[in-house]
């Protein structure tokens, strides 16, 4: 009864389409659910993400949850998380997406997840990492350890959400180093983010990782462009 008083003045909304949420529905409507675009780059034998970073950067395998379309609900969902700080979104993609990789002989091996990291000064300013639920989630799903204290961002860049995608590479000068490098070195890391649009992110956290000796890398994402 309670509950229903609480739902009757702050009734629950669908993050996409805030329409009102019925009882056996969270974060999203069954409408919206069902809209999701999904890549299922972790079902099949042709990897697209290894693709995307041959020649660049080397790494053992990589998925993106969602594909990403502007105006579309996939940037919908990612924009209350960044900036509405609905940190839900988060761990209720890491759950999807880690119990979807925990069935998958590929990253039966992940020994620790890693998030990209914000710049201190913007993670003060936001207040949290947006994908810190997400890669924690996917942690606990894969039994493994979850690190946030060994790839830092060094510089703090602008924000790339009014720039298109040729911008977005030629100006990307994101600076990460590297801390606590014995925790992970030896081991198959999976590096989680936000968002795949030229790759170019991942690629300099990547490189950065590569300096630890035998370290193994894959990647996962909420969301490839």
């Amino acid at each position: 009864m309670f509950r229903a008083l609480i739902n009757l003045f702050f009734p629950k909304v669908c993050l996409t389409c805030q329409l009102q949420l019925v009882d056996n529905e969270e974060h999203l409507c069954t409408d919206c659910r069902h809209s999701l675009p999904l890549t299922n780059f972790h079902l099949t034998q042709d990897n697209f993400i290894a693709k995307l970073f041959y020649g660049r950067a080397k790494i053992e395998t990589g998925t993106a949850l969602l594909r990403f379309e502007k105006k579309g609900i996939t940037q919908k969902l990612i924009h209350q998380l960044k900036y509405k700080e609905q940190q839900q979104v988060g761990t209720f993609l890491g759950l999807w997406l880690g119990t979807e990789l925990g069935k998958c002989e590929d990253y039966a091996n992940i020994d620790i997840v890693i998030p990209v990291p914000l710049h201190k000064k913007k993670l003060r300013s936001r207040g949290y990492n947006q994908v810190t639920k997400f890669g924690e989630e996917i942690a606990i799903a894969l039994q493994a350890d979850y690190l946030d204290n060994v790839l830092l961002k060094v510089t703090n860049t602008k924000s790339q959400v009014t720039k298109n995608r040729f911008s977005r590479w030629t100006g990307k000068n994101d600076t990460f180093a590297l801390a606590n490098t014995q925790k992970i070195a030896g081991k198959h890391i999976l590096l989680v983010d936000d968002i795949i649009t030229t790759g170019a992110t991942l690629e300099a956290c990547m490189l950065e990782l590569n300096k630890v000796e035998n370290l193994k890398i894959s990647i996962a994402t909420m969301a490839i462009a």
